[in-house]
Parts: C-alpha cells; sequence; structure tokens
C-alpha cells in the first residue's frame, strides 16, 4: 500500500510559529528526523512525525504546544465516564488518598470513574493465547502509540511483529462505553455517554484521534495530564474533601496498576522478554531487532518514554517518584482482598471483548523509501550516498536538517539544495589559499578536490 492510499497521521504537536526562534532543539532530538529549519521557524514532516514529545521537551521558548479538547465538551453528554490511567494516581503525594481522587473528579463533572488498568488481567490471559498462536518472535507490544507508529515509519520491516491487539486504553474504553450504555434502561435511551481519557503523553491523543488500525474511536474527547491534575489539586486543597468512594468507580489495587511503568508487561511474561524505555534506546535495539540478531527473544515491551508512562511530557510530577508511589501503593494495599476482573466481567463482557480486541494488519509508512517504483529508488539512492561524498558529515544542523544524510536525501528529493552547507558555500566563495588549506587539513584533500569540482562558483549551486 502507498503511502497515498493511507489516511494521514493526526498529530497532537503543533509549533507556534510566532513563538518558534529557530534555534535547532527540537530538530536535533526529533528521531525520525521529522524537523527541519526553514525561514528561522522548525517545520515539521507529517509523515515522519509520531508524536513521541522529544521536541516539546526541548524546545526552551515554548514553541511547541499539545493539542487540548475542550474540557467543557464533557457537559454535552448526560452521563461522562473517565479512564483514569494509574500513572494518573501517581502524580499525587501519598498523603493524598484514591477517594479524595475520585471526589475530586467527581466534582469537576464526571459521573463514572474507571481505571484503565482494571481490564489488565482480562488483557493478559488474551495475550498469552495470541502468543501461544503467533510465530512471530519477538513479538512486539502494542501498548505505546508512539512506538507503533515508530514502528511504522523507520522500521517498516517489523510492522508485522506488532500484536495486533488492542492495547488496554482501547479495551477499556470498549468495555465501558458498552456497559454504560445498556445501563441507560428503556426511560433513559435518549441519555447520551461521552467516555473520555486523561493522558500522560501527545501519541495518546494522536492515536484516540486517528487509531493506526484506522476503526473508530469509542473516545469522545482526550484530557491531558497536567490540565486535569491542576484542577484536581485546587478541588482537594481548596474544598478540603472527605469524599465517600461512588460504587460506579473502580481503582485496582493490584500490581497490574504497574503495567504502563518499564517492565510492567515483562512482568508478566513467561518466555524471554526484554523492556526498553526511552525512543533514542529502543531505536538503536530496533536497528539490531531488524538485523536478526534478537531472535532468541520472545517478547519485547517497547515505551517512548523515560520510565514509560511516568515520563509522558504531560506528567507533571517527577517520573522516578511517580513510579515510587505507584509501587508503595501496590505494597500498601497487598493485605486486601486482591479485586480481580474475571470476576467482574461477565460471559457476555467477555464475549463482546474478545470479539472486538483484534485489530487490522498495521500499514507500513516508511520514511526510508524514496520512491515507489524500486528501480528509481535504487537510482536515488545512489545519488544520496555520492551526496554524501560532498557534505562533510559533521551534522551540525546549520543547513537546517538534524544531519548531513538528511540534506541529502532532501536534495536529492528536491527539498533542499547543495548550497544550505554553509562549509561548502564558503569554501566555493572563499578560495584563497589558506582557507582551503584549513579544509584539506581536516577532510583531506580528495573530498575537497570533489567539492572543488562540482560547481565553479556559488551562483551555480
Amino acid at each position: 500500500m502507498k503511502h497515498d492510499d493511507l489516511k494521514p497521521f493526526h498529530h497532537a504537536l503543533k509549533i507556534l510559529e510566532d513563538n518558534c526562534i529557530g534555534c535547532v532543539h527540537c530538530m536535533r532530538v526529533c528521531p525520525t528526523d521529522a524537523i527541519r529549519i526553514f525561514s528561522g521557524k522548525a517545520h515539521v514532516d507529517q509523515n515522519r512525525c509520531v508524536d513521541c514529545g522529544e521536541c516539546l521537551n526541548a524546545c526552551p521558548v515554548d514553541a511547541i504546544v499539545v493539542e487540548q479538547d475542550d474540557f467543557n465538551k464533557i457537559f454535552s453528554f448526560d452521563i461522562r465516564a473517565l479512564l483514569v490511567p494509574a500513572i494518573l494516581i501517581g502524580q499525587f503525594p501519598e498523603d493524598i488518598v484514591e477517594s479524595q481522587i475520585l471526589a475530586a473528579l467527581h466534582e469537576l463533572g464526571f459521573t463514572h470513574i474507571f481505571e484503565v488498568e482494571t481490564i489488565v488481567p482480562f488483557l493478559n490471559d488474551v495475550f498469552i493465547d495470541y502468543q501461544n498462536r503467533s510465530n512471530k518472535k519477538p513479538l512486539i507490544s502494542s501498548f505505546c502509540p508512539a512506538i507503533v507508529r515508530l514502528i511504522q515509519v523507520r522500521f517498516p520491516s517489523l510492522v508485522g511483529n506488532i500484536a495486533q491487539l488492542k492495547a488496554p486504553l482501547d479495551v477499556a474504553a470498549l468495555y465501558v462505553r458498552n456497559l454504560l450504555e445498556k445501563k441507560r434502561g428503556k426511560k433513559g435511551k435518549e441519555r447520551s455517554v461521552g467516555v473520555f481519557y486523561v493522558t500522560p503523553c501527545a501519541a495518546k491523543i494522536a492515536a484516540v484521534k486517528s487509531p493506526v488500525s484506522d476503526e473508530e474511536g469509542r473516545i469522545n474527547g482526550v484530557i491531558n495530564m497536567d490540565f486535569i491534575y491542576n484542577k484536581m489539586l485546587r478541588i482537594i486543597s481548596d474544598k478540603k474533601i472527605k469524599p465517600e468512594q461512588s460504587p460506579e468507580s473502580v481503582l485496582r489495587s493490584g500490581r497490574e496498576i504497574l503495567w504502563s511503568v518499564t517492565n510492567g508487561e515483562c512482568y508478566y511474561e513467561k518466555g524471554r522478554s526484554l523492556a526498553i524505555d526511552e525512543i533514542h534506546n529502543v531505536i538503536n535495539f530496533l536497528e539490531r531487532v531488524e538485523n536478526g540478531e534478537m531472535d532468541e527473544v520472545d517478547f519485547l515491551e517497547l515505551r517512548a518514554c523515560d520510565q514509560s508512562c511516568a515520563g509522558g511530557a504531560l506528567a507533571p510530577q517527577n517520573r522516578f517518584l511517580t513510579v515510587e508511589r505507584l509501587k508503595n501503593r501496590v505494597e500498601k494495599n497487598s493485605n486486601r482482598k486482591n479485586f480481580n476482573t474475571r470476576a467482574f466481567l461477565t460471559k457476555n463482557d467477555i464475549s463482546f471483548l474478545l470479539e472486538n480486541i483484534s485489530v487490522r494488519p498495521i500499514s507500513p509508512r516508511s520514511i526510508l523509501k524514496l520512491d515507489d517504483d524500486i528501480e528509481k529508488a535504487m537510482v536515488k539512492m545512489e545519488s544520496v550516498r555520492e551526496m554524501m561524498k560532498l557534505l562533510p558529515n559533521i551534522d551540525c544542523g546549520a543547513c537546517g536538517a538534524s544531519s548531513c544524510s538528511g540534506l541529502a536525501e532532501d536534495i536529492v528529493k528536491q527539498e533542499g539544495s547543495l548550497d544550505q552547507c554553509i562549509f561548502i558555500q564558503e569554501i566555493l566563495v572563499r578560495k584563497n589559499e589558506q582557507f582551503i588549506e584549513h579544509f584539506e587539513k581536516i577532510w583531506g584533500k580528495a573530498k575537497l578536490n570533489r567539492i572543488l569540482s562540482v560547481k565553479t562558483n556559488r551562483e551555480e549551486l
């Protein structure tokens, strides 16, 4: 399938051009080489961006923002359910208890609260069965949407290794919507049901808005975690509430709440499994997988953020403290009677979820492909190699691309020009003996002669 046949990615990260100073910090950290600097402003290649949030964290002037749904949208629905990841609970100091957090969410207007990780035991059973039937090694988790998109665009040969199962968020949304729509009753058929999610990262916003499987989503809106955390903290502090837990609200007390932190999935794996977090670490590891060096690994838990979701760009608190709080919560609640999702899921629930838990095969969207025609692509690839012989290979970024190889590709795709390289400009403009001798000492005579022989003056470049 060609790129033109695929729906465009939805992106949650936006650049405010008026704020951007063209400092290249974002371009430097982008793992898919999606950012270029033109006319002093950062521009994003929408086909390359995976919404990992690295640029958001790197920007020194807040020129990159994350899309946010209007919070008042929740009041368009009579029944307002909120899917809460355990990471949100981990943002709060331990002297703020779960019942206070729940009360604050109800105070904000939500009628039902459901912790996403509640669905994990069911999903884990399904995954083990899926893994037993799969012949793919290593099988890659579909949990992190930034990683799924990363594989699509940078490691397209590995898309078949991604488990074709919905992530906990999507399964929880399926369950909650189905449950609440059944509960409306005969008199309440006209009552509308809205399902919302609190996200710690931009990639989950993008995934909700445009699922990789192209299926219609069951989530009506996404609320940024830093936004809702501040609202909740104010309510808890100002009102000094001592709430009663709603019978419609469920918070897990088992180890499942650690699913979204590093090693959360691997804990349940029986075979050889590895957990890798932070997107550049993931890229380095996937290169080894692509080279066939990891065939003995059964399962890979790959997360774009350091400490996984605890390190999400929209999580307001320190990621290490968040993980510690969640672990303390598990320890503190270990003496409680274990809550079993298999107990609250009816046979009809299980049947419904099993019917809807699979996703269609994920399509590759390779950014490395220079042309759909293989023969033309090979010619262009050779042109890139020839262009690299001219460029200095120091990846300074002054040309507006993050690397010399990026500029070489841009030139071959007719999206850039050789005179963007300031070193080549200077060599061709200032042909004095001392200047040429300087570069000859650094690059060698052969490279310098190639540069001088390509064009005779800057105007011809």
